[in-house]
Order: C-alpha cells, then sequence, then structure tokens
C-alpha cells in the first residue's frame, strides 16, 4: 500500500471511487412504470468498483453493467453501504432474475463468507431496494437495452 496508512488508503478508494462515478456515462432506460437514468458500468474497473461507497441510490437511478457475453455472473455487497435490487438481463433484453433487497454486509465479514447473487446474464441493472418491484421490473420483463454501449 505504498506506506500508506489504513485510514489513508481508505479515503483514496472513496475519493477514487467518486472520480470512477463522476466518469461514468449515463442511459436511460424505461421499465414498465419509470424511466431509469443507469450509470454504464463497461469496463472491468468500472465493474468491479459498482456501487461501493455510495451512501444513497436515488429513485429510479442506479447502474448497469455491461458484460462481453452473456454468462454466469455473480455479485456481492463487499464495500456497498445501501441495499439493492440486482436484477439479472439476458443479451436480448429479458429479465430472467431479480433479487430484491439485497442487504448491506458488515465490513468485518470475510470475502469467503460474503453471500453472492448470480444468474446468467449479459447485464445486471443494481437500484435501491424496493425500486424493481415500483418500477414493474419482474423475472420476464423485457427492457429495451438498444442504447447501451458495448464493454470497452
Amino acid at each position: 500500500m505504498l506506506g500508506l496508512s489504513m485510514q489513508r488508503w481508505r479515503v483514496f478508494e472513496v475519493v477514487a471511487g467518486a472520480l470512477l462515478a463522476a466518469a461514468l456515462q449515463t442511459i436511460v432506460v424505461r421499465a414498465p412504470q419509470a424511466n431509469l437514468t443507469l450509470e454504464v458500468a463497461r469496463s472491468e474497473a468500472q465493474r468491479e468498483h459498482g456501487l461501493m461507497d455510495r451512501t444513497s441510490v436515488a429513485a429510479h437511478t442506479g447502474m448497469i453493467f455491461v458484460f462481453e457475453r452473456d454468462e454466469p455472473v455473480e455479485f456481492w455487497m463487499k464495500d456497498t453501504l445501501v441495499p439493492l435490487d440486482m436484477i439479472f438481463i439476458g443479451a436480448d433484453g429479458t429479465v430472467r432474475r431479480v433479487y430484491a433487497n439485497v442487504p448491506v454486509v458488515s465490513s468485518t465479514l470475510p470475502d469467503d463468507q460474503i453471500p453472492r447473487e448470480g444468474a446468467q446474464a449479459k447485464y445486471v441493472i443494481e437500484l435501491r431496494a424496493g425500486e424493481a418491484a415500483q418500477d414493474g421490473i419482474r423475472d420476464g420483463v423485457k427492457l429495451d437495452l438498444h442504447d447501451v454501449p458495448a464493454t470497452d
């Protein structure tokens, strides 16, 4: 860690995450009952950081994670500070699996004990907890993702 104390390293991680988030492209995706403004995480670094360190997620906003292929993917809540809905979507825009109200995990929980949520997906959308149901997103719903850019 280049001689940085753990506290300074954590501050660095938070600032770096904020800068990464500020650089993300946003798109609008129409859900059955709302328009969602989503930050696009399409590089490995962007996908890895996701919504970590965010203290809130506003209504009808979130992040869409774009993968190169439609394949099995897993997500976890490490360093995520707010409960989320995780929506796994196929390449054709069909919602395959919604994990609602995924809870925050303790920062002291070892990585190998953090629960993972997963499904086959080309895209994963994260929204604040409860948002998917409010916006009419459920298994089998088709979302128009034609404006989603490809991976980097």
